[in-house]
């Protein structure tokens, strides 16, 4: 009886048998969530980039968490769902919540940023451009540590503090070296948000629409995510594409809203537009830079503080051919971006149209556009400080002994008139306020400016010394 039972026990141990479950792609596995992790009075233990704003006025609070699970990676096929490469793959990593405190003040939406990691470590871009807005309109906002170089490198979250942030991994234990896991990564950050396992990021607040957002090189990963990895899980209302990205997928479910400045234009975008649907949007803006002048003057401090490095100094002394650093404030469009999102995805609201900028030649490197006489660009959405202008501000710049400085062609330009130019223009004061009103008042009716910024900039331009 001995070698009969032995053989009936080889051919049960030679039987395949059943994997265990993967989860359904349209019900994602939420993470755990722990946190929020505390710091002290020790050097760099706060959450790497922690705001310099005063949240506690607004009545926010910043909070740190660690999410941890197992994460998938896909394959990334161009205008087209992916598949489950492999799956299981332990990972750790952080996100940060700056967030209402009273429910009272919250909006219901969820502002998730990709976090921006070409420097080699996190940066937050939209939340530098829109962090007035999100405070004064009562935003959640959220910033994903998706990727390695964010992690992993000699300036990313484990060298910075090795004992806050020594226990991230998006890396399986050394078994994944590319950034396979960051799309599952998004997706899973999500659930914390909606369904937390273990701690609650948001607190007692109760999210109604999660946008998902990056700028740059956050932004062309976001668009591979909208085109490829979201369609199996989809967990974002709608996706905020800024600055970058290879075109969408005409037959997305989830809606995309795209905008570009200048620059992006000049760069990419113009050989990648697409027309406008109801699940596609897409805007450019006139005179607004990749990185501008706004976006330094909030971001640097922090950049100083905590990665010590500053970004390409604005104005004159830059390294560029031309001062450097556009003052068209492209946040402004920015915060109207979120709030139509907001509406779009709630009720259904599609934003409005916007013009395209004039552009004479895709062919070229930028590509050509249309300039007026003071070399300002034709079409696209018209800030007042390119339809009255004081100043020339462009998406456009050059290095002064590199034409390639990348730096200098994405901080544009900002040259100031002249004061015969200026009294040309506008002899006399009320002279350029009425122009700036118009402008600004056009723009405030078709929905690409809020009312908040209209009235800051027409207040702005009544205190300005233009025509006096």
């Amino acid at each position: 009886m001995r070698p009969l039972l032995d053989c009936l026990l080889s051919l049960v141990m030679m039987t395949p048998q059943p994997l265990p479950a993967i989860a359904s792609f349209d019900e994602p596995v939420a993470p755990t969530v722990i946190g929020p992790i505390t710091g002290s009075d020790e050097p760099r233990d706060h959450p790497f980039f922690a705001t310099d704003q005063n949240l506690g006025k607004a009545g926010y609070v910043e909070e740190e968490y660690f999410i941890e699970g197992a994460a998938n990676r896909y394959t990334t096929p161009d205008q087209a769902t992916g598949t489950v490469i492999d799956s299981g793959h332990a990972y750790r990593t952080r996100i940060v919540v700056r967030r209402p405190i009273s429910p009272k003040k919250f909006n219901g939406t969820a502002i998730v940023e990709w976090y921006n990691v070409t420097n080699n470590f996190d940066y937050e871009v939209m939340w530098s451009r829109s962090f007035r807005h999100l405070l004064d309109e009562g935003y959640a906002w959220v910033g994903v540590s998706a990727q390695r170089n964010g992690v992993h490198t000699p300036t990313g979250l484990k060298a910075w503090n090795p004992a806050r942030y020594g226990s991230l991994d998006l890396t399986a234990g050394g078994t994944v070296t590319d950034d396979g896991l960051a799309y599952d990564v998004f997706t899973q950050a999500a659930k914390a948000l909606t369904d937390p396992r273990g701690a609650h990021p948001l607190g007692n607040l109760e999210v109604r629409t999660l946008i998902a957002t990056g700028q740059s090189q956050s932004a062309s990963r976001l668009a591979v995510y909208a085109n490829s990895v979201h369609p199996l899980a989809p967990v974002y209302d709608l996706i905020t594409v800024v600055d970058g990205g290879v075109q969408i997928r005409a037959d997305l479910t989830t809606k995309v809203f795209k905008t570009a400045s200048e620059y992006d234009v000049l760069a990419n975008q113009a050989a990648r537009r697409q027309p406008d649907s109801d699940r596609y949007a897409y805007w450019e803006i006139a005179g607004a830079s990749h990185s501008d002048r706004h976006a330094y003057l909030v971001n640097n401090p922090i950049r100083l503080r905590d990665a010590g490095v500053s970004g390409l100094l604005a104005g004159p002394t830059a390294p560029c051919v031309s001062p450097a650093r556009s003052n068209v404030p492209y946040e402004y469009v920015l915060n109207a971006m979120f709030d139509h999102a907001v509406r779009w995805a709630r009720e259904n609201r599609r934003p409005p149209a916007a013009p395209k900028l004039e552009i004479i030649d895709t062919t070229t490197s930028p590509a050509a556009l249309a300039r007026d006489a003071y070399q300002i660009a034709r079409g696209g959405i018209r800030l007042a400080a390119v339809d009255a202008p004081t100043e020339r501000n462009t998406g456009w710049n050059i290095g002064l002994t590199d034409a390639t400085n990348s730096a200098c062609r994405q901080g544009g330009t900002w040259i100031p008139f002249d004061e015969t130019t200026l009294n040309q223009l506008y002899p006399k004061h009320r002279d350029y306020v009425t122009k700036v009103r118009q402008a600004t008042e056009r723009n405030l009716r078709d929905g690409f400016i809020t009312r908040r910024d209209a009235d800051r900039t027409i207040r702005d331009a009544e205190r300005s010394e233009a025509g006096r």
